[in-house]
């Protein structure tokens, strides 16, 4: 049996949706307390951001294809648990940077609008969503990460923060790559492709 076939096996999803619960349980139990600490509805916010992802998850579609590629479920696993890393600080470099978490939620919901069910977490062919925020990058449910981990980190300013700011933005860059490696073995996404030019960041991702 190859590591792909090893983590979708019902044993694994079973073990893999037991530790994703208990890590998000972890991470919400953090942010709530923090939210009735000081009644700052940035942690709020934040932690619905996140749990939105694992709802839809739930919810998605049955695949078309999806990778076989025991790499990327890896990647795909890894980038999903490394937010809830992200924790509370007492400190913050830019506090008003808290304003990129509101804009990254409504960025997010836009997303998941989009996309609706089918969302996934590894590389994976379903129904191509081509409107909405599609049409201005391929990939804006990443764009709203990078902007709501980004505000998260000024507003919650920690080494270990930045540990995981670092690591969750370099696993989303792979895991953007790896995904269009598959999802191009599609001719209607490779047109999708040349008429929306870039993954993240217009003009530069």
């Amino acid at each position: 049996m190859n590591l792909a076939a090893h983590f979708t096996s019902r044993l694994s999803q079973a073990l893999i949706g037991l530790l994703m619960a208990a890590a998000w349980g972890a991470f919400a139990l953090l942010h709530v307390r923090a939210f009735q600490a000081g009644g700052n509805w940035v942690y709020l916010v934040f932690c619905v951001t996140e749990s939105l992802t694992a709802l839809f998850f739930v919810l998605r579609t049955t695949p078309v294809t999806v990778s076989a590629s025991g790499a990327d479920w890896a990647l795909a696993i890894a980038a999903t648990f490394a937010s809830f890393l992200f924790a509370p600080s007492a400190a913050g470099l830019l506090p008003g940077a808290a304003v990129l978490i509101y804009l990254g939620a409504l960025l997010h919901l836009g997303g998941m609008l989009s996309l609706n069910r089918s969302i996934g977490v590894v590389p994976a062919r379903r129904v191509l969503k081509t409107g909405g925020l599609y049409r201005l990058v391929r990939h804006p449910l990443y764009a709203s990460y990078l902007i709501t981990f980004s505000g998260y980190l000024l507003t919650n300013s920690s080494l270990r923060n930045l540990a995981v700011y670092l690591v969750t933005i370099g696993l989303l860059a792979l895991r953007t790559v790896r995904e269009e490696r598959h999802l191009s073995l599609d001719d209607n996404y490779r047109d999708y492709m040349t008429r929306v030019k870039f993954r993240i960041l217009p003009f530069v991702f």
